[in-house]
């Protein structure tokens, strides 16, 4: 089977989609990732749902990929998640969340979409109502969804192709058996669990760890029994520790592996608070992106600055990726532009939740 595209396609194109298709055969359905981690909780551990400092949240995140070189139709993934807690017993609580994510890929729109909810139980370890020790074990779990789709009107085969007249006949026979643009919806369940602990105002660690596809979900466009989504486990941590009065440093790394793709993102953010009323921060920083390519070893494939602006309930994190594996000879280091936007409406101060900065 030859495929093309219906643009022309240029030598870069094509050495991209190369390296872009020989690994996504080797993968076999990967998930999607986000270089900010810590900015998409309900994609990255269903254990965090309700781990904020207020009474609801709502968080969007966007990120494009290989637009240096696919132009128009960059790989590009948008999740968004609301999320909100409620007290069941003294200083014991329950959270309940809701999240989707869509995922395009390229010029035939392969897409994946995902409608997952979720709850989660929040246990007291330490702490209590006026200390600032507080000390948390949660365990969260996700059902729901998930359907891949692609537009077949944007693809044409070797078959379709009229050599006399040298164009592309779309109304021409492809001779490819796909009668359908979209896989059966599947049911899909996540599990976590998260701790933390916090020490000081800016003191604070955390460990997590979940289970993603635990059901192993089949994706096939033609019902094909072999065609599972692999599982994918994560564990990450991180924290917070002070460098001054008014300067932190938050320190954090995500380890992922799903079938034989495997990769770590890990580094940090200094911030700088202002300690007025209306706090306002800044956030800056750097991360490493390390992944095994095909059938060789770790490699760091992206350098990732980040930078974050907190606005009382708003936080907007920016965050660009760096190609530095051999691909960048293609893109020329462009990698990745990566959005995330959160709002924390705060709450009573009588339920008020400590919790670590992420």
């Amino acid at each position: 089977m030859q495929l093309n595209f219906t643009h022309s396609i240029t030598g870069k194109i094509l050495a991209i989609a190369v390296a872009i298709v020989a690994g996504f055969i080797n993968a076999q359905a990967q998930d999607t990732r986000f270089a900010q981690f810590y900015a998409a909780p309900l994609q990255t551990n269903p254990a965090m749902i309700g781990v904020y400092e207020g009474q609801w949240r709502f968080v969007a995140n966007y990120r494009s990929l290989y637009a240096s070189v696919l132009a128009d139709k960059p790989f590009r993934t948008m999740a968004a998640s609301f999320d909100a807690r409620r007290r069941v017993m003294k200083g014991d609580y329950v959270g309940f969340g809701i999240s989707a994510l869509r995922d395009q890929v390229g010029t035939s729109q392969f897409s994946q979409t995902q409608v997952m909810m979720g709850a989660s139980f929040m246990k007291q370890l330490g702490g209590g109502r006026y200390s600032r020790n507080d000390q948390y074990l949660i365990a969260g779990a996700q059902l729901g969804f998930g359907q891949r789709s692609f537009n077949w009107q944007e693809l044409w085969f070797s078959s379709q192709y009229d050599n006399g007249n040298n164009v592309i006949d779309f109304g021409a026979d492809s001779g490819e058996g796909f009668a359908d643009r979209n896989s059966r919806q599947y049911l899909d369940f996540s599990a976590g669990l998260l701790w933390y602990a916090i020490a000081d105002d800016n003191l604070s660690i955390y460990f997590g760890g979940a289970m993603h596809h635990i059901n192993t979900p089949n994706v096939s466009f033609r019902d094909l029994p072999d065609e599972k989504l692999y599982s994918r486990w994560v564990g990450h941590a991180g924290g917070e520790l002070p460098l001054g009065d008014n300067l932190s440093v938050l320190p954090a790394v995500a380890v992922m592996k799903q079938g034989p793709s495997f990769s770590t993102t890990a580094g940090a953010n200094f911030r700088y608070t202002s300690r007025d009323w209306r706090e306002l921060a800044i956030r800056a920083g750097g991360w490493a992106h390390l992944s095994n390519q095909l059938d060789q070893s770790m490699t760091m494939d992206a350098v990732i600055v980040s930078a974050i602006l907190e606005m009382e309930r708003w936080n907007l994190g920016i965050s660009y990726d760096i190609t530095t594996s051999k691909l960048a000879s293609v893109n020329n280091s462009r990698g990745a532009f990566e959005v995330s936007l959160i709002y924390t409406h705060p709450e009573k101060t009588r339920f008020k939740v400590n919790c670590p900065k992420f």
